[in-house]
This record gives structure tokens, C-alpha cells and sequence, in this order.
């Protein structure tokens, strides 16, 4: 997504590549009212924010203009006061049940989606809980380490959804899950 057109306009850079990663990337946030994320996607930091050396004032990765422009609920075990930052970015600390989490962020929402933002531990929840009408994942050909397993616990996910592959020049595969009526 980095190295996109619409990814490099976003951050105000001239470029980026053109194609399916690209047609993929601007449809990132169309029809989007909030989103859910994990901990981890919104900093490095674990245990309570003012532990382990934690920088109680982090305010995740973005800079001080994220892109996501809605309000973000980021599931933690460490609950912190709401964030508000520019663009309309606010972020509020919940620890919650999945099906908790999207009941504030679909109340915040006005009437549009929530993305379920990653990673792949709050996704694999949401999965496994029913909740995930659309998932697009994007694999790439590269080990970065073992990770957390996305897959893992999900037996028969493909009885409930259509499954969707778009093969990218740049080595990427997109997979598009579509919950079956």
C-alpha cells in the first residue's frame, strides 16, 4: 500500500505505483465511519502505558494527522483516555469484547462501515465470532518472522464466505472473503 499513488497523495508525495495495488488501495476508505484496531497496530508499546518504559503521551504512528479521519477504537487490556488529534482522528482505549467494540464503533459510525483494521489477532477474533461480512487481506511473498497466525482456529471459514484472489505484479496476492448469505 506504500508505495501506491493513492498512498503516496494521502501523505502528501508525488508517484507511486499505478494498477491493481493501487485500484485496491483507493477503495481503503470508501464508506468507512470508524474502525477497530488492535494495540499493536496503533503502537509497539505493551502492558500498562506507563510500564516497560511506555511513553504515556504516544500517540500511535501516524504523525499528528492519521490517516484514518474517523474515530478508532483500539482494543487494549490497558484502557487510556480518548486521543483527539487532527483530521478528526479520535481514538478511544477500550477493553472489550469484539462484539462490544463494534457496538460503540457501529454507534459512532453514522450509519456507514466499520473497518476492522488489524491485526491479525483482532481479526482472527471477529472472525471467529461471526462479525466480518467483507475481509480483504493482502499476502506477501516475504518472512518477516513467525508472527501471529492469522488462520489459526478458523477451520471451515471458507464454508461461510466466497473467496475472492487477485494476483498483483508487484508479488502480492489480494484475498477478498464475502460472508455468503
Amino acid at each position: 500500500m506504500f508505495a501506491t499513488r493513492f498512498w503516496r497523495s494521502m501523505v502528501g508525495e508525488d508517484g507511486g505505483s499505478e494498477g491493481v495495488d493501487d485500484a485496491f488501495a483507493q477503495r481503503h476508505a470508501v464508506g468507512i465511519g470508524a474502525e477497530i484496531m488492535g494495540r499493536g497496530k496503533f503502537g509497539p508499546q505493551t502492558g500498562p502505558w506507563t510500564d516497560l518504559g511506555a511513553d504515556d503521551e504516544w500517540k500511535g504512528w501516524w504523525g499528528p494527522n492519521p490517516p484514518f479521519h474517523t474515530p478508532v477504537f483500539v482494543l487494549t487490556h490497558h484502557p487510556r483516555p480518548t486521543l483527539e488529534m487532527e483530521g478528526g482522528n479520535v481514538f478511544h482505549f477500550l477493553d472489550a469484547t469484539p462484539e462490544e467494540a463494534l457496538e460503540q464503533a457501529r454507534e459512532a459510525a453514522g450509519g456507514l462501515d466499520v473497518r476492522i483494521g488489524g491485526g491479525p489477532t483482532v481479526v482472527r477474533d471477529f472472525l471467529a465470532a461471526g462479525l466480518i461480512d467483507h475481509l480483504h487481506v493482502v499476502q506477501v511473498p516475504v518472512l518477516l518472522g513467525r508472527g501471529v497466525r492469522l488462520w489459526d482456529g478458523l477451520e471451515g471459514l471458507e464454508d461461510a464466505y466466497d473467496i475472492e484472489t487477485v494476483a498483483s505484479p508487484g508479488g502480492v496476492t489480494h484475498l477478498n472473503f464475502t460472508r455468503r448469505p
